[in-house]
Order: C-alpha cells, then sequence, then structure tokens
C-alpha cells in the first residue's frame, strides 16, 4: 500500500484492513477495521480529515477528499462503488453509493440509503435514510425493502472477508 504522511498529518489504517499497493492514502486519514481499499483509489486528507468507519469498502479508482479544513465522513458497511468520487461529505452507516456517483460538499447521505450509478447529489443536498436517488441531481424515487437490505448485506460480508482474503490470497506474478 502506499500510504504518505503529509504536513504532519499521518494516515491511521487498521492491521485489519487491506489497502492495495496502487491505492493511495495520504495525510490524516482513519481506515476502520476490516476495511477493503481496491486498487487504484485515492484516499486524500492533506489539508481535511477523512473518516471511513469499520467494515466498509471504497472500490477500485474512487476518490476521497475534501475542503480545506473539512471533513469527509464514511460510516461502518459502507459500499462505495468503482470510480465514485466523495467529496467533503458524509455518508451514514451501510449506504451504497453507486459506480460513478459524485458526493458533493456537505452532503449527507441517509443510513441504508442508495446513490445510483452515476447520479450526483450536489452540494449540500440531503438523501434520507433509505432512501434510492438517481440522476443529475439526484432524486429520491423509492425507499429500499428488506429484501435489498438482506441482499446488500451478504454483498457487504463479502467485500468485509476481502480485508482478510486479499493479504492472504493475492500473489504477484512476474
Amino acid at each position: 500500500m502506499t500510504i504518505y504522511e503529509f504536513e504532519g498529518r499521518r494516515p491511521k489504517v487498521s492491521n485489519s484492513s487491506y489497502v492495495a499497493d496502487s491505492a493511495t492514502v495520504i495525510g490524516d486519514v482513519s481506515i476502520g477495521e476490516n476495511c477493503y481499499v481496491a486498487p487504484g483509489a485515492r484516499i486524500k486528507g492533506d489539508y481535511s480529515t477523512i473518516v471511513i468507519g469499520d467494515n466498509s469498502n471504497v472500490q477500485e479508482n474512487c476518490v476521497i477528499h475534501a475542503r480545506p479544513d473539512k471533513k469527509t465522513e464514511i460510516g461502518g458497511w459502507v459500499t462505495i462503488g468503482h470510480g465514485a468520487i466523495i467529496h467533503g461529505a458524509s455518508i451514514d452507516d451501510y449506504a451504497v453509493i453507486g459506480m460513478g456517483a459524485i458526493i458533493s460538499d456537505e452532503a449527507k447521505i441517509g443510513r441504508w440509503s442508495v446513490v445510483g450509478e452515476g447520479a450526483v447529489v450536489t452540494n449540500g443536498q440531503t438523501i434520507e435514510d433509505e432512501e434510492v436517488a438517481v440522476g443529475l441531481p439526484a432524486k429520491t424515487v423509492k425507499q429500499i425493502s428488506e429484501e435489498y437490505k438482506d441482499t446488500w448485506k451478504k454483498i457487504k460480508e463479502e467485500y468485509a472477508s476481502f480485508s482478510d482474503r486479499y493479504k492472504e490470497n493475492l500473489n504477484k506474478i512476474d
């Protein structure tokens, strides 16, 4: 993993988490227990603070950042889909951020909420608990079901298992 201290800001990554070698973690970043950070992810707390809760996963080529002296906070069991951008936002537990979605400054994503693929949650916008939001700008289209939660619990457990599985089973082939 590529981890950098910047101007005295030093990342804290739990020993139980996995951060891919090609991912970059810079500055004031805290990554909780059993997290999975995939190849190409960029998590940058150079002049801001980034907090990622336990059992969350940040997939390939995501960017997580915030404005100076602000915070991006990602709860536990959160899934950040491939290529998503999270900037200065707050994402509550169990949320799913779809591939290529953008979550802008001071946006709030509720517990068990879903932001669809390619959606844009604009500056200061709130997606309430258990809502599904899609589009540009993102608009709520429905509530999630218990069946959805059951399906995603299994997917989230699989991603949390990657923290150990990748450490134990990823082997570079020259």
